[in-house]
């Protein structure tokens, strides 16, 4: 099942399709992070200001150097030793869809092992928006069934595997590297 799902939401990501789909914390909205097109479709699902940019998700860190002109040595080592997912906001960034970026140039990404999401990356060969299911300002869906039927509808297609999940999951510790290596944690 999990290959078939992966199929399907990889084809509708290729052609510039959303997707709701499970990661390693809390389930999202997708689609190709370097996709002008449908990054906005996701602001407006959100309705969300495009001032706020989204996190992206990639399969290794390897990748994030296609992405991100300099990464710190503190970041290398936070990846390796994060033992719960972690976003980390790269300052110069590049080859993302305008709405990824932030207006101080800044993106955010982050490594995903979790089997789905961690797959499709992979597949994908970019990163993948990752943007939590729900409209902006509204709680934040920690399960499945806690996700409206709008964002459901809104979205080109709803990956099937792990819906049935129970677990109540969290959003991502959220760390800043600036200038000079200064780390701020966001959240």
């Amino acid at each position: 099942m999990l290959k078939d799902e992966v199929n399907k939401a990889l084809e509708v990501v290729r052609k510039g399709g959303v997707i709701l789909y499970p990661t390693d914390t809390i389930w999202g909205i997708g689609c190709d992070a370097t996709n002008e097109a449908a990054v906005r479709r996701v602001f407006e699902i959100k309705r969300r200001a495009d001032s706020k940019a989204m996190i992206s998700l990639v399969d290794n860190p390897n990748r994030l150097a296609r992405y991100v002109r300099d990464i710190p040595d503190v970041a290398w080592d936070m990846m390796e030793l994060a033992t719960t997912p972690l976003t980390i906001i790269y300052d110069d960034v590049m080859g993302l869809a305008p709405g990824m970026i932030a207006e101080d140039g800044s993106a955010a990404f982050r490594v995903t092992k979790e089997e789905f999401s961690h797959e499709l990356c992979f597949r994908l060969q970019k990163p993948l928006v990752s943007t939590s299911a729900n409209i902006s300002g509204e709680p934040t869906a920690r399960t499945f069934k806690e996700i409206s039927d709008e964002i459901k509808n809104a979205v080109d297609y709803v990956v099937h595997y792990s819906q049935q999940g129970k677990e109540k999951h969290q959003p991502s510790r959220i760390v800043k590297i600036g200038k000079n290596c200064e780390v701020k944690v966001i959240r």
